[in-house]
């Protein structure tokens, strides 16, 4: 009976188990962060006190939470919480779940930002969970940020974490992708966008764990179409975007250079950014 096992044996099992889904670095990760977060134990304290029994409530939590993580299912959604440039957040299957490509992105903009005097407006597109603007509010806290997505559910959770982290944000549910409804945006020193970029075309060649369980609605974009986030924007920054404005772009790494294309004619600079693994994932542009 598992609620009789000991804490060593307990913390062994549920590692073994999770190797069926993931490498044993990955399995030891998410095994440590279960255990801390449904029975309240560090690594540490299964050292220290391995022939300890858990409660009957808690072996249950730990439990439910194997059973859904052998359905691929992402760790942070069975947990409901990720992590994002030092910040915890919540995250539910109506946000993707935050990526380090992305706080790569966010650094960026605030290290440009960090030595200007002046408080400045900026505009995130498609905020999802609401990670970018909250990290940005934290480092730039006299900057005022308008976010927007066309999801319902996602302003809402964006909202909940804004809270957690007494950020003040505009948060907006809008759909970038109609003209007529951003038409009311006022003008930006700066936008910043992670927005929807993967190809329908691609989806087999990404793990179960993000098709079946994150929002296609913020992943994909049509196979004709795949630029269409960046085509918008580019037109969107030509009338909202200050002069010396910036746009900062998180894209497919195999489109980066089609989407420098795309602003090369009515912006002064399009720089095109490596990630931490060599990869074309930003795209910087001067208004």
């Amino acid at each position: 009976m598992f609620a009789l096992m000991m804490l060593k044996e307990l913390y062994r099992n549920f590692l073994l188990q999770l190797q069926q889904v993931y490498s044993l670095s990955e399995a030891t990760n998410i095994t440590d962060w279960v255990f801390e977060k449904k029975a309240s134990l560090k690594r540490s304290d299964i050292l220290k006190n391995p022939g300890k029994v858990i409660t009957a409530a808690a072996d249950k939590l730990i439990q439910e939470a194997m059973q859904e993580l052998l359905t691929h299912k992402p760790v942070q959604y069975v947990l409901g919480e990720a992590w994002f440039y030092h910040m915890k957040l919540k995250v539910n299957e109506h946000v993707l779940i935050p990526r380090p490509e992305t706080e790569e992105l966010v650094e960026q903009l605030i290290k440009d930002r960090k030595s200007k005097l002046t408080d400045p407006a900026i505009l995130d597109i498609g905020t999802g969970s609401g990670c970018v603007p909250i990290a940005i509010k934290k480092h730039l806290p006299a900057a005022i940020i308008t976010s927007i997505d066309v999801s319902e559910k996602a302003i809402e959770l964006a909202k909940e974490n804004a809270a957690l982290h007494n950020a003040h944000i505009n948060f907006i549910q809008l759909d970038f992708l109609d003209e007529s409804k951003r038409n009311g945006l006022p003008m930006f020193d700066i936008i910043i966008s992670n927005p929807p970029y993967i190809p329908f075309n691609e989806k087999e060649k990404l793990d179960r764990n993000v098709t079946a369980f994150e929002p296609h609605l913020a992943l994909f974009v049509p196979d004709d179409s795949p630029l269409i986030f960046y085509q918008e924007i580019a037109l969107f920054g030509k009338n909202n975007l200050l002069p010396n404005g910036k746009i900062y772009l998180e894209t497919h790494e195999k489109l980066a250079k089609e989407v420098a294309a795309l602003f090369m004619k009515d912006y002064q600079t399009v720089m095109i950014k490596k990630d931490i693994y060599g990869n074309e994932r930003m795209v910087i542009v001067t208004a």
